[in-house]
C-alpha cells in the first residue's frame, strides 16, 4: 500500500515539475531579452559560443517544384506558371433581373503563389475579392465530342480562408454560334458543372449535366445523387485538394477526391430528375367518385350505449378515506406579509398605490403538516368511463385508397445513350463567394486515365509531398502543443506514466515471500519442504479416511454375521422345543399300547 501511494505522490509531483520548468523557461526567455537589450555585444558572443554545443533537428527535406508537363494528348490544359491570365477571358457581362450596383461581373481575379507555400515558384489562378460576381474562361485547344472516349476533368482547389458561403465548380461551356466569353454570365448554356460548393452547413460537391429533351428539344438540369462520404474536411482544413470526374462512354461516372473515389453510379439510374421519363403516368383528369369509401374501419351501427354508462363521472374525485393529519393549523394561513420588510423610501403612494409587504411563506407552517383549510386530496374515479363512442368494425364497403389511372406518358422518350451530350469548347468558373482567396490551379481535360494521373502526381502530388515533408512528426506535434498549452506536460506525462504505475501495481501488489535467508535464521520450513509436508500430511489423512472405512464395512458384516448367526440358533432352539414336546407324547403313547389291559386276546 506504501508503494502506491509513493508512486502517486511521485507522479503528481514530476506534473508539477514540468510545468514549472516550462515557466521557467519562459521566464529565463525573458531574462535573455532584456540581458541582450542590456549588453548585445555579450548576448551574441554568447550564442556564438553557445552554437557548437547545441544539437539541432535535421532539416527537412526539401521538394523543388517543377511546372507539370502533360504525358498524352489533352483538351485543355492550365497550370497557371507563367504567372499571367494569358488565354483566359474575363467577363464584363451583368448579371438580369439584379440590381445594378451587384449585377456586375466585377470580381478580381489574379495570379498568385499559394498562401503557406511549401513550393516557391507554384502559382495558380486566385478569386481575391468577396461578396462579388466572378466570371472568367478559357477556351479549349479543341472543342470536346462525346462520343466512344470516355471524359476526363481535373483541378485542384484550395480555401485558404475557409469557406463561408460560395462556390468553386467550374462549367463546361457548350460549343454553340452564340457563345461569346467575353459576355459570359450565370445563364451561358453549359453541358457539364462540377465542384465543389458549400453555404452553411451544406457541404456539396456538384456534378449536373445539362440533358436535351429529343421530343421536345429542351434542356433540363440532371443532378448526380449526394455521395455518402463526409466533404467538410475539404472545405475547412484548408489545404490543396484535387477533385476529378471520369465520364465513360457506357454512362457510368466517378467522382473523386485525392483520387479516391467519393461517389459513383450510372447517368441512367443515378440522376435526378431521371434521364428518361415514365412510360406512364397517371391520367390528371381522372377524378375520385364521390361514392367511394376509403374508410377501412367504421363505427358499429348496431351498438348502443349501456344503461350504466355515465358519462358525466368526473374523472377524479375527493379520498373519502383521507383523514386531517394531526397538528395541521387551519387558521393559520400559508403566505404572510415579510414582517421585516419596509416600505422604499421613494415609495409615492399617489403614483404607485397602498404599499405592502411582500408576501413569504408562513414559518409556523414549517413545523406543522400544513396550513389553511385542509382539502381532502383527489383520487381516481373507479367508475369514470369518459363519453361513450361505438366499437369500430371492419368496414364491408371499403375500396382501398382511390389513386387516379394510368395512361400512356404522351412525353415518353427512352435515350440510352445520356453520355454522348452536347459538346463543348470552353472552360469556365461563374461563382459568387463570401470569402475571398479561393485558389485554383492545374486544370486538365483529357480522354486518358493515365494522363490524368500522371499530371495530378506532378501537380498536387508535389503539394503533398512538400507539405508532408514540412510537418512535423508526431512527437514535434505534441510538443509543439505542449508549448502552447502547459497543461499538456502533464497528460503526456501521466500517459506514458499510468501504464507503468498499473504494471507495478498489479506485479509488486501481491504478498511478499520471504527469502531464503529469514528461512535460515528461523525454524520455519521453506517452501518446498512445507509443500512436501502438506501434501504428506494429506496422503496420510487419505490413508485414515480409507481405513475408517473398511473398518466401518467390516463392523456392518459382523453386526450382519451376528444377526444371522442369532436367526439360526433361534430357529434350531425352536425344532428342539418341538422335538422335545413330540418326544414325551410318543413315549406315553408306547407305555400305553405295552400295557396288559390295552393288549389283544391271543386267539387260539
Amino acid at each position: 500500500m506504501e508503494l502506491k501511494w509513493l508512486l502517486y505522490v511521485a507522479l503528481l509531483a514530476l506534473g508539477t515539475l514540468a510545468v514549472q520548468a516550462h515557466d521557467m523557461d519562459d521566464d529565463n526567455d525573458g531574462d535573455d531579452v532584456v540581458d541582450i537589450e542590456d549588453d548585445l555585444d555579450d548576448g551574441i558572443e554568447e550564442v556564438e559560443e553557445s552554437k557548437p554545443g547545441t544539437s539541432s533537428p535535421p532539416p527537412a527535406p526539401k521538394v523543388t517544384y517543377r511546372a507539370p508537363v502533360p504525358t498524352g494528348e489533352v483538351y485543355f490544359v492550365e497550370s497557371f506558371d507563367k504567372g499571367t491570365l494569358d488565354g483566359w477571358i474575363l467577363s464584363k457581362a451583368k448579371k438580369d433581373d439584379t440590381d445594378d450596383e451587384i449585377s456586375k461581373y466585377d470580381g478580381k481575379w489574379e495570379v498568385q503563389d499559394m498562401k503557406d507555400t511549401k513550393l516557391p515558384g507554384d502559382k495558380g489562378l486566385v478569386l481575391v475579392t468577396r461578396a462579388k460576381h466572378h466570371a472568367i474562361s478559357s477556351k479549349l485547344s479543341k472543342p470536346f465530342v462525346f462520343d466512344t472516349k470516355p471524359l476526363i476533368i481535373q483541378y485542384e482547389v484550395n480555401f485558404q480562408n475557409g469557406i463561408e458561403c460560395g462556390g468553386a465548380y467550374v462549367k463546361l461551356l457548350s460549343k454553340t454560334p452564340e457563345l461569346n466569353l467575353d459576355q459570359f454570365h450565370d445563364k451561358t448554356p453549359y453541358t457539364i458543372m462540377f465542384g465543389p460548393d458549400k453555404c452553411g452547413e451544406d457541404y456539396k460537391l456538384h456534378f449536373i449535366f445539362r440533358h436535351k429533351n429529343p421530343k421536345t428539344g429542351k434542356y433540363e438540369e440532371k443532378h448526380a445523387k449526394r455521395p455518402d462520404a463526409d466533404l467538410k474536411t475539404y472545405f475547412t482544413d484548408k489545404k490543396t485538394h484535387l477533385y476529378t470526374l471520369v465520364l465513360n462512354p457506357d454512362n457510368s461516372f466517378e467522382i473523386l477526391v485525392d483520387q479516391t473515389v467519393v461517389n459513383s453510379g450510372n447517368l441512367l439510374n443515378d440522376m435526378s430528375p431521371p434521364v428518361n421519363p415514365p412510360r406512364e403516368i397517371e391520367d390528371p383528369n381522372d377524378q375520385k367518385p364521390e361514392d367511394w369509401d376509403e374508410r377501412p374501419k367504421i363505427p358499429d351501427p348496431d351498438a348502443v350505449k349501456p344503461d350504466d354508462w355515465d358519462e358525466d363521472a368526473p374523472a377524479k374525485i375527493p379520498d373519502e378515506n383521507a383523514v386531517k393529519p394531526e397538528g395541521w393549523l387551519d387558521d393559520e394561513p400559508e403566505y404572510v406579509a415579510d414582517p421585516d420588510a419596509e416600505k422604499p423610501e421613494d415609495w409615492d403612494e399617489d403614483m404607485d398605490g397602498e404599499w405592502e409587504a411582500p408576501q413569504i411563506a408562513n414559518p409556523k407552517c414549517e413545523s406543522a403538516p400544513g396550513c389553511g383549510t385542509w382539502q381532502r386530496p383527489m383520487i381516481d374515479n373507479p367508475n369514470y368511463k369518459g363519453k361513450w363512442k361505438p366499437p369500430m368494425i371492419d368496414n364491408v364497403n371499403y375500396q382501398g385508397i382511390w389513386k387516379p389511372r394510368k395512361i400512356p406518358n404522351p412525353d415518353f422518350f427512352e435515350d440510352l445513350e445520356p453520355f454522348k451530350m452536347t459538346p463543348f469548347s470552353a472552360v469556365g468558373l461563374e461563382l459568387w463567394s463570401m470569402t475571398s482567396d479561393i485558389f485554383f490551379d492545374n486544370f486538365i481535360i483529357c480522354t486518358e486515365r493515365a494522363v490524368a494521373d500522371d499530371w495530378a502526381n506532378d501537380g498536387w502530388g508535389l503539394k503533398k509531398a512538400a507539405d508532408g515533408a514540412a510537418e512535423p512528426g508526431v512527437v514535434g506535434q505534441m510538443m509543439a502543443a505542449a508549448e502552447e498549452r502547459p497543461w499538456l506536460w502533464v497528460v503526456y506525462i501521466l500517459t506514458v506514466a499510468l501504464p507503468v504505475f498499473l504494471v507495478v501495481l498489479f506485479c509488486c501488489s501481491g504478498k511478499k515471500q520471504p527469502s531464503a535467508a529469514e528461512y535460515k535464521k528461523t525454524d520455519a520450513p521453506q517452501p518446498d519442504v512445507m509443500s512436501e509436508e502438506k501434501e504428506e500430511e494429506k496422503d496420510k489423512g487419505d490413508k485414515e479416511e480409507e481405513e475408517e472405512e473398511e473398518t466401518n464395512e467390516e463392523k456392518l458384516e459382523k453386526q450382519k454375521s451376528d444377526a444371522d448367526i442369532g436367526s439360526a440358533s433361534q430357529e434350531e432352539e425352536e425344532e428342539e422345543d418341538e422335538e422335545e414336546d413330540r418326544k414325551p407324547a410318543s413315549e406315553e403313547e408306547e407305555t400305553v399300547n405295552r400295557s396288559p389291559r390295552n393288549r389283544k386276546p391271543r386267539k387260539d
